[in-house]
């Protein structure tokens, strides 16, 4: 499936309501408030035709607009609450401007506000990847880890969630396993989230090795530490 710029959205949800951070969006990461950093993100990637800002909040709303993001409604209450998905979010916001606008998108790019160490050729990358490969539903970046993973069974017991992980060896002989990063960037077919589904089944993945990327901000802590983690960044 072939498809423009102008065919391309990025939604970026950011509610007003978070509690373990009170205000995150609104919060300074380096000089910027947190909710502009995806958006600035966005903008520099250079393969998205329309940023829009999903919230609750007049606030986060004037701030996602002075970045350069569109924030054409206002996300109603039941859309805002703690336990809702964001799978929920993203098919209302793209279905509701989808509906205002006339427009049918073809590709749907996620970014969160609170994973602030993206690089913008990894948003290139998945939607490049798409471009180029019409079978792929879903291109999200992945962080590589080499650490092993345990499941808590039924019983109570512990079993290995991979049969090789009980072979231990040298980390640069290991093979790694992928954590799934969405916030970072994802790129999917737009009719995925027009059903309500985030990513699809047929994949493949930006793998990303950075640490820096294991930093996610939910509390006062967290962003603390990358404020801190921002400084390092910066000189590597």
């Amino acid at each position: 499936m072939s498809f423009e710029v102008e065919d391309v959205i990025c939604i970026i949800p950011a509610r007003g309501g978070s509690k373990g951070l009170p205000r995150k969006n609104v919060q300074a990461i380096g000089s910027e408030p947190l909710i502009a950093r995806p958006v600035r993100h966005a903008i520099e990637s250079g393969v998205i035709g329309t940023v829009l800002v999903t919230t609750d909040d007049a606030e986060i709303a004037e701030i996602a607009k002075s970045a350069g993001a569109i924030v054409p409604f206002i996300r109603p209450p039941e859309l805002a609450q703690d336990l809702t998905s964001t799978e929920d979010t993203l098919q209302h916001a793209l279905l509701e401007y989808e509906k205002m606008t006339g427009k049918e998108f073809k590709v749907a790019v996620f970014l969160t506000a609170t994973d602030i160490f993206r690089r913008v050729e990894w948003i290139v990358d998945a939607v490049s990847r798409l471009k180029n490969n019409p079978n792929l539903e879903s291109v999200f970046v992945g962080l590589a880890t080499h650490k092993n993973y345990w499941n808590q069974q039924s019983d109570g017991s512990w079993k290995r969630l991979k049969p090789w992980m009980a072979t231990y060896t040298s980390r640069q002989v290991k093979k790694p396993i992928i954590r799934e990063d969405t916030g970072l960037a994802c790129a999917s077919r737009a009719w995925l989230w027009r059903e309500g589904r985030r990513i699809g089944d047929i994949v493949d993945v930006v793998v990303n090795d950075d640490d820096f990327t294991n930093i996610d901000i939910h509390e006062q802590r967290d962003l603390l530490l990358a404020n801190a983690a921002l400084n390092i960044y910066k000189k590597l």
